[in-house]
């Protein structure tokens, strides 16, 4: 399936054009759902049920809240419906693509009849223009109130309708790269590998005995402050932290990055709009109870939210972006010896590429930032290879999605350390971000401007597509480095890029007693 199928799935916007002033946060408009979900459903137009406010979550329960619009392409999914099948069915997702096209059609149909009512009732107010008989008017005018009615209780039905349309298309995942390997993660393609695994010639320590006895961390006094999962870093490693962040900033500002710190809190439906669900029972996502407030789990979401409803220029585009941020995530259902020390925490530091940019542009940028990944993770001397993930491995947001994964050897395992997506206009149609193409020539006839003045037609504006990309997560590249690094004695080797960054530290050792 080519790129443009992929963009033509969210349709045209419904949502406003211009975005909120500067320090207002806005989520867009708010719409209350008024509808049940029945996937076994088969109900005609004329059936709709109305009931109280109410909403999906990802586990497809009811939950009461309100609900937003993104411009989903309902028609393109009806006429694509076996396409948009087979995805769901790649990536096993909660979507029902039968229902969705079910309810569509009702809404159609629903429209129709509101159309028909309305044209007779226009032709009513046409009648009575005229010179009636007193009788006559009476008819007309009890026709008119007759037509009045039911246009409004159809439109009562058609929004209810189109709510429920609306919060079921929302559960239909982006459109797949036709590269994308199709199953579970274990068939992922390999796309590069650089370097090989050390040989050792003495016992390897993983990063926890190493930043122990370095006396780098606290897991201990962390766990009793704030929980399991929870660290602190300590001595050299809060130095190795900041020069990670300083290093990676400063490469990615000479490629034409502009450096952002984003909030750490961030308003429920802006997450929804990034493709996370903050609500739902296994959630990754920390809700901040009495609010619609939740952490942020990456920098992607404050980002694509900080251009939520805006009109871009076209000269402008594309636009490079790199935000440091805290992230929290609640690592649901994680367990087992892939979790030991920094490898899977709560709470963590990291630098998130974010690109906007035409659609005809986005694989291209797909391609520039894993390079760019490669070639920062090459710097530090990293063993690594990068990984075209399966489509069972797809968000929701992702068209297609590269993975970086590093040589640990204290754990004995690649472990991810950076990912990178192309969402197309999957976020762009749900966030309302979208671009003003260049103005044409202005075109008019042969004759002279004062006689005539040229016309101008402005292109119609277009949603952008979106990309992330990690650019260092602190935790998971501590690890790599420790453990990739460790010399016999215990110390460990800074690698010479981040030297300068570290006042010039070429080894951390143990502290003398």
């Amino acid at each position: 399936m080519a790129m443009q199928t992929s963009s033509n799935l969210w349709g045209q916007s419904c949502l406003p054009g211009k975005r909120a002033p500067p320090g207002v946060l806005s989520s867009g408009l708010q719409y209350s759902v008024h509808c049940v979900r029945n996937c076994n459903a088969k109900t005609s137009h004329s059936s709709v049920l109305l009931s109280p406010p109410s909403s999906v979550d990802n586990q497809g329960e009811l939950s009461s809240k309100q609900t937003w619009r993104a411009s989903i392409d309902f028609k393109w999914i009806r006429e694509n419906k076996d396409a948009v099948a087979a995805n769901i069915r790649n990536r096993k997702s909660a979507g029902d693509v039968e229902l969705v096209v079910e309810l569509y059609e009702q809404s159609v149909n629903l429209s129709q009849d509101i159309d028909k009512l309305r044209s007779e009732r226009n032709a009513v107010a046409s009648a009575m223009k005229g010179k009636l008989d007193l009788a006559f008017r009476e008819e007309l005018i009890e026709q008119g109130k007759q037509l009045k009615e039911q246009v409004a209780e159809l439109e009562g039905k058609l929004a209810v309708l189109s709510e429920r349309l609306q919060q079921e298309g929302q559960r239909i995942p982006n459109m797949t790269h036709p590269s994308v390997p199709i199953g579970s993660e274990d068939v992922a393609s390999l796309r590069k590998e650089v370097g090989s695994q050390r040989e050792f010639t003495f016992p390897v320590k993983d990063h926890v005995e190493l930043g122990l006895a370095l006396d780098l961390f606290d897991f201990e006094a962390a766990s009793e402050v704030s929980g399991t999962k929870f660290y602190y870093l300590k001595n050299e490693a809060v130095l190795l932290e900041l020069a990670l962040i300083n290093w990676t900033l400063s490469q990615l500002l000479l490629k034409g990055f502009v450096p952002l710190s984003t909030p750490d809190l961030v308003r429920s439906t802006v997450i929804e709009k990034c493709g996370f669900q903050p609500r739902g029972q296994n959630t990754q996502v920390y809700s901040v109870e009495g609010t619609d407030l939740c952490l942020a789990g990456t920098a992607e979401v404050p980002v694509g939210g900080m251009y939520m409803d805006s009109i871009l220029p076209q000269a402008s585009l594309p636009l490079k972006l790199v935000a440091f941020s805290h992230c929290f995530r609640t690592e649901a259902g994680a367990a087992g010896a892939a979790t030991r020390g920094l490898y899977r925490v709560h709470q963590f530091s990291k630098l998130e590429m974010f690109v906007i940019t035409q659609p005809e542009d986005s694989d291209t940028l797909h391609e520039e930032l894993i390079s760019i990944e490669e070639e920062l993770y090459c710097s530090l001397g990293l063993h690594y290879k990068t990984l075209d993930m399966s489509s069972e491995d797809l968000g929701a947001p992702a068209y297609r999605k590269f993975d970086i994964e590093a040589w640990m050897p204290g754990l004995c395992r690649y472990g991810e350390i950076s990912s990178a997506s192309n969402c197309t206009d999957y976020q762009s149609r749900r966030l309302n971000i979208r671009y003003r193409p260049a103005t044409p020539a202005a075109t008019g006839t042969h004759q002279s401007p004062k006689s005539r003045k040229a016309k101008t037609t402005l292109p119609p504006l277009q949603f952008v597509h979106t990309l992330n990309a990690t650019a260092c997560a602190v935790p998971r590249m501590i690890i790599a480095i420790l453990e990739n690094n460790q010399q016999e004695d215990g110390s460990v080797v800074i690698p010479d890029v981040l030297r300068p960054f570290l006042g010039g530290l070429e080894l951390i050792k143990q502290k003398s007693r």
